[in-house]
């Protein structure tokens, strides 16, 4: 194998680096082969004067991307020879919603063939989020990352320190910030993101001539909860009801058998919060959308069957955009479409 790897000393590549580059060379152009047994760590090191700790960083490397394992007392092997050509990509997003999920299959959709993504769920978890970023630093080459995080007091927080730490050893050129724009971060990194506090003021004020008919105006705001929402949507709510001389009132969920009075109009965020909702308006069978209305955030499929009227971020195109600003090698911030859809709910 030694005479298929050359390591340039006068190179600006980092000499790891040049190892992961040759051995994944190799294996495209089929000196390397699956399962071939690959030097130690000790043996590469000899062979080229290199420090042992360089050689076992390479070999991670090659590790976290699963283009080599080790075999306890045998040693190195190649185990993967497919899509070692393609642009590896790591998405990292808060939860599970099918929301999110829009914006990931919408990403996927776009991205092409010449591409794996990985995809991994942390919860909003910052030391979870932080342990990924740690232990994949080195092996994409994107990094896709939806920035919400929970807060001791159970509050959302689209950065602390930590998670602006370590962002910072991901070179800018290969990050990917989703949702939240961070206002100050170097330039560099693609930025495709809500506004959330002024989407919604601009939504509602778009429906206002429907919103007036209501005498009163409740937002649904789950203040604690394992997978917050940025206060910045309490803001811009509170902002056009000010403006508008509304009657606003903000709840933390729909209450069983909570009382509804005719000209009430509702805000929901949680789907659980709409079900609960509709589910109390028919029981006490009021008509929706002329006698109380109601009006969702984030539009699903569901609720365009069930004609819900929604304000929403057009999540399939961020994640077309995200996918597009990488295959163009484009960078620099885009703010992602945030609609009002007018269905008989209101």
């Amino acid at each position: 194998m030694f005479s298929f790897i050359s390591i340039d000393e006068n190179s600006r590549i980092p000499k790891y680096q040049q190892i992961v580059n040759e051995i994944i060379a190799n294996i495209s152009n089929g000196n390397l082969t699956i399962d071939q047994k690959i030097p130690s760590i000790n043996k590469f090191s000899e062979e080229f004067y290199l420090s042992r700790d360089t050689v076992e960083k390479a070999y991670n490397i090659l590790k976290e991307r699963n283009i080599i394992s080790s075999i306890k007392g045998k040693g190195y092997y190649i185990t993967r020879t497919k899509l070692i050509s393609k642009v590896n990509i790591l998405f990292l997003i808060n939860k599970l919603s099918s929301y999110k999920l829009r914006i990931y299959n919408s990403f996927i959709d776009n991205i092409g063939a010449n591409s794996h993504t990985d995809l991994h769920i942390y919860h909003c978890d910052e030391s979870l989020f932080l342990n990924l970023i740690a232990k994949n630093k080195s092996a994409y080459d994107y990094y896709v990352i939806m920035p919400h995080f929970i807060t001791e007091q159970l509050t959302h927080i689209s950065y602390t320190d930590e998670v602006l730490k370590s962002l910072k050893k991901i070179p800018k050129e290969k990050l990917v910030i989703l949702d939240n724009l961070k206002e100050g971060m170097e330039g560099g990194a693609v930025e495709i993101f809500q506004d959330f506090e002024n989407d919604i003021y601009n939504a509602l004020n778009e429906a206002y001539p429907k919103i007036k008919k209501y005498e009163n105006l409740m937002l649904f705001y789950p203040r604690k909860t394992v997978y917050p929402y940025p206060k910045r949507i309490l803001h811009g709510f509170r902002k056009f009801c000010v403006e508008h001389d509304i009657k606003f009132e903000i709840l933390e969920e729909v209450y069983e058998d909570i009382i509804i009075k005719k000209g009430d109009l509702f805000v929901t965020i949680e789907e659980s919060d709409l079900v609960n909702l509709v589910k109390q308006i028919r029981e006490d069978e009021f008509i929706l959308g002329e006698e109380v209305g109601v009006i969702s955030y984030n539009d699903t499929p569901l609720k365009e069957l069930l004609g819900i009227t929604v304000i929403s971020t057009d999540f399939k195109v961020m994640g077309e955009t995200a996918a597009k600003m990488i295959v163009e090698k484009k960078k620099g911030q885009f703010k992602v479409p945030f609609n009002f859809i007018d269905r008989k709910s209101l």
